[in-house]
């Protein structure tokens, strides 16, 4: 015969209040996990499609410089006229191309995202190539802008070297 276990009249079945605080306990961590996961991939998210945006815009200052026509009959720079945007100072390394300021090109709502390029040339030393005497020079853009997240400042940066036949 098998006996079967019959609780008493005052004992019932049941979980006691630490299991069921246990309980909320790991469903709330379980939770709070799930949220923090989904917060940091949509700020990933975020960041990188602002810098791919940023990345395109610094690209696009350095097509512009490139576009420029570069006189190298007036090569070395320091016998070039001023008025030549890649007329380059010999100690300071700037050209007189402006920073160009523009609205990063990302969809948000609240205040837009402001960018700032900042294009450099700069005259390469030629001894590291193979036709030493021909003019090589180095053209870097900067986009500088903030994440709108933390604050930070960001820099995207696009580099080129280009001859004068390019």
């Amino acid at each position: 015969m098998l006996m079967h276990w019959t609780p008493k009249q005052n004992q019932r079945r049941g979980f006691t209040l630490a299991e069921v605080m246990m309980a909320f306990l790991a469903f709330g961590l379980v939770i709070s996990g799930l949220m923090y996961g989904y917060v940091a991939a949509n700020r990933m998210a975020e960041m990188s499609s602002m810098s791919l945006a940023a990345q395109s815009f610094a690209l696009q200052g350095l097509e512009e410089a490139k576009s420029v026509q570069w006189n190298y009959v007036r090569w070395p720079s320091t016998n070039a006229d001023q008025n030549d945007p890649f007329w380059t100072p010999p100690s300071v390394g700037v050209t007189n191309l402006p920073a160009q300021v523009d609205v990063l090109d990302v969809p948000t709502t609240g205040t837009p995202i402001y960018v700032t390029n900042l294009v450099t040339v700069t005259d390469i030393n030629s001894s590291y190539f193979v036709n030493s005497n021909s003019p090589i020079r180095q053209i870097v853009c900067n986009c500088i802008w903030t994440f709108p997240l933390d604050g930070k400042l960001v820099t995207n940066t696009a580099i080129c070297l280009r001859a004068p036949d390019q």
